[in-house]
């Protein structure tokens, strides 16, 4: 008989090296400290392990899915569940959150539902759910790319021609290692494709999705000689742009005919599946890729023409757009167009043979664009080695990891650092990038390798110059990552100022005030929160307060948090909000305290930096003109207190919130 658990989990992030498992140690902590039994199953680089089974999914209480990828969450249909990207559980409390809101939201044992509430809140948005298909391709994609590209790299340490069996470079073992590389970096892009399909539409998106990738990479075959449609013939294709549009196209093609199909008799289910699905999503997504092939194909082309007509314009202006395109998106359509035009250069390069014009020209094009891929990934390295104090640990890790993928042309490490904060992150990025790129071009370096890193540093023409290159940019880059992570912390640190709405007299309290230090209650701190927005974080406070006996009514209270947003926001600095309230529903003073430790996005604060934690006030109407004044002066007060602010902002108890503010309250 199968065990049963208490909580089973599913974990998964897009590269499925380090936050999936993280994720996995804090849940199964978390469970522990509640002597809750719990088993998670992860979805990392080498596939499903610790699989959950189907009498384990039946037998369990709730379950916790923290992925940004596509986990088969459809298998946990009908069980309480909560549902957040992976970096909403990296820590014990707040995966000890996730738990205990799973657990809240089962309702009526009958029915095994979450409760409204529950399920409004844990609601995905749209752009969560567009990110989690689109990471679930790039996972899939990102071991062909590394695969390939380093098994390519390496056959040319037997000469850059070595697999041409005419060139007296020719080396059997090294032609056999670039036909390999070749299969699995042109595997990419239908790859990318497939499983981006797959994340929305699951294993019947899969045929369309390779379809539609391949699509992408072959383009509309068309006669040289008719001009017309030719299955004999060839086409350009529209690459990594062209296979995230037919991914999504794949995906939701699928759903679609899900509902066009779902009055068909259920004895007829197999045949949708093996015949009537890969049939016409075929069909439809086929015609639809090579319908819009060509206007995809031109904007590949006109990206990659202006690159080329930069030429003329000498190495800053051509190494300043190489550098803003290669480290605008990362592996995305403007990266891989001037990517593509290197390598298309490089190809032209090769075939003209060593010494000629367009071999010189191709080849340095070639390692300007390698030496900008290069750069983002070693711009978080210099950075978290050097400014160690200005980031967490995840990103410490993560930056370490990077000097790897950096040192082997792999310039989608960086991407986790730059969607953090796109400004001014993205730029550094493109600074960093630039510099090296015109370095390169006015060294005169020539790499006759479309990829490899420094791998290929045997082949490379001015090896050392291309080095040195590379790390000005990385430093460059990294100086300036590093100033602004500082400008960042040092804005964390400073005295939160007083709350402007708490007039001067309000210091000196009156006196006949109730003693302040009674308001606040253990029951009434809540840790490990993961709220929507300011008014997701307001409407759990209010409804908390009616069940704690505090008020009477929530929506009323809710009303009265937003309308005294309306006159000024309360969000202060470093990471507090002091929102109060005066209304008829609050039955006694009280203070609330929530905690989101990845910050509460959309509450105005002085500092524009997220709300971690939020001290409500709730006071009877009757009181407003004594105990209000009081207690928001004292948490005014207590917020300009460095020491006060670290002490709440790292607790991991109730208990150290409740001593930290009734300390400063009494």
């Amino acid at each position: 008989m199968a065990q049963q658990y208490d909580v089973i989990a599913a974990t998964g992030c897009p590269t499925g090296i380090a936050h999936t498992f993280m994720a996995k140690e804090a849940l199964e902590k978390a469970a522990a400290e509640r002597g809750l039994t719990i088993k998670v199953e992860t979805h990392g680089q080498v596939g499903i392990e610790n699989e959950l089974t189907p009498a384990e999914i039946a037998g369990a209480r709730v379950v916790v899915v923290a992925a940004d990828k596509d986990v088969q969450a459809e298998r946990f249909a009908g069980k309480p569940q909560v549902t957040v990207g992976v970096s909403k559980a990296l820590s014990v409390e707040a995966a000890g959150a996730l738990i205990d809101r799973a657990l809240a939201a089962k309702g009526d044992a009958s029915k095994v539902v979450a409760a409204a509430d529950d399920a409004a809140e844990e609601k995905e948005s749209i752009g969560h759910q567009l990110y989690k298909h689109l990471m679930n391709g790039v996972s899939h994609m990102l071991v062909f790319v590394v695969a390939g590209g380093v098994l390519t790299a390496v056959s040319f340490l037997w000469g850059i021609m070595s697999f041409d069996s005419t060139n007296v470079q020719y080396n059997t073992f090294a032609a056999m290692l670039k036909i390999i590389g070749g299969i699995a970096m042109n595997l990419m892009v239908p790859v990318l494709s497939a499983y981006i399909a797959e994340s929305i539409g699951k294993r019947p998106a899969l045929v369309p999705g390779f379809v539609a990738g391949m699509i992408a990479i072959t383009g509309l075959p068309v006669s040289p000689e008719t001009g017309l449609i030719d299955a004999g013939g060839s086409g350009v294709g529209f690459g990594f742009l062209g296979g995230i549009v037919g991914g999504f196209l794949s995906g939701y093609v699928i759903l679609l005919l899900e509902k066009v199909f779902a009055k068909l008799p259920q004895n007829l289910n197999g045949l949708k599946a093996i015949f009537l699905y890969p049939l016409f999503s075929t069909f439809i997504v086929g015609m639809v890729m090579l319908g819009i092939s060509g206007p995809m194909a031109a904007i590949n082309t006109a990206m990659m023409d202006f690159l080329k007509g930069l030429s003329a314009s000498g190495p800053i202006v051509l190494g300043l757009a190489i550098g803003c395109m290669c480290a605008f998106d990362m592996g995305g359509p403007v990266n891989k167009a001037a990517y593509v035009t290197g390598t298309a250069m490089l190809t032209e390069a090769l075939a003209a043979g060593v010494g000629t014009d367009t071999y010189n020209f191709g080849t340095n094009f070639m390692a300007a664009v390698s030496a900008a891929c290069i750069v983002p990934p070693l711009i978080t390295t210099f950075a978290v080695v050097v400014g160690k104090k200005y980031f967490s640990q995840e990103d410490h890790d993560a930056g370490i990891v990077n000097f790897i993928l950096g040192c082997t042309h792999i310039t989608e490490g960086a991407i986790p650092f730059m969607t953090k904060n796109i400004w001014p992150v993205m730029p550094i990025m493109m600074i960093g990038s630039s510099i090296a790129s015109i370095l390169t071009i006015f060294f005169g370096v020539h790499d006759p390798a479309p990829h490899g890193g420094f791998l290929v540093l045997p082949v490379v023409d001015g090896g050392l110059q291309w080095v040195i290159a590379i790390l000005i940019g990385a430093i460059v880059g990294g100086i300036l990552f590093v100033i602004f992570k500082k400008v960042e912390y040092d804005k964390k640190q400073k005295v939160v100022p007083a709350v402007e709405a708490a007039p001067a007299a309000a210091v000196a309290a009156p006196a006949e005030a109730p003693a302040a230090d009674g308001f606040v209650k253990e029951e009434n701190i809540f840790l490990g929160q993961d709220f929507a927005g300011r008014d997701d974080a307001l409407s759990f406070i209010s409804n908390e307060a009616v069940k704690n006996g505090i008020a009477d009514d929530a929506d009323a209270l809710m009303q009265a948090f937003l309308d005294r947003e309306s006159e000024g926001t309360t969000g202060m600095m470093d990471g507090f909000a002091i929102p109060h309230a005066k209304c008829a529903a609050v039955k006694t003073p009280a203070v609330i305290v929530v905690k989101d430790d990845s910050g509460v996005a959309g509450w105005d604060t002085m500092d524009q930096a997220p709300v971690n934690v939020a001290i409500a006030l709730l006071i009877p109407e009757a009181q407003a003109g004594t105990t209000h004044l009081k207690l928001l002066s004292k948490v005014a007060e207590a917020l300009m207190d460095e020491d006060f602010r670290a002490t709440v902002k790292g607790a991991t108890e109730a208990s150290q919130v409740l001593d930290a503010i009734s300390g400063r309250l009494a």
